[in-house]
């Protein structure tokens, strides 16, 4: 299966994390995540710069390209930022729901 930017995706044997978009504009693309436990977003990679704010706290497992991974603890409000390009799929690892806002800044003029 091709992803966006071309990359063939492995095949998907979890539940998909909702995406629900909430500003698209120019500048801008904030995105709310939600996960039940065990979700994923699928593998993906940002063309822009993105903050992430959680809205609840939990614990992320983060896949990267040659099967390495990582953990990440979320707490909820405490925001966090990451450079465009990295290819990764992002999931729930925790017992329960969690959520976060993803923002994407687009190539701003100035």
């Amino acid at each position: 299966m091709s992803g966006a930017g071309g990359f063939t995706e492995p095949l998907r044997c979890r539940e998909p994390a909702t995406a629900t978009v909430q500003v698209d504009t120019g500048h801008v693309r904030v995105t709310r995540w939600d996960f039940n436990p065990g979700a994923e977003t699928g593998w993906h990679r940002h063309g822009w710069l993105y903050v992430v704010v959680p809205v609840t706290d939990g614990t992320l497992l983060i896949e990267l390209p040659g099967g390495q991974t990582l953990t990440a603890e979320l707490k909820a409000g405490v925001a966090y930022s990451r450079d465009a390009g990295v290819e990764h799929n992002v999931v729930n690892a925790g017992a329960a729901p969690l959520s976060f806002v993803e923002t994407e800044v687009k190539g701003l003029p100035g």
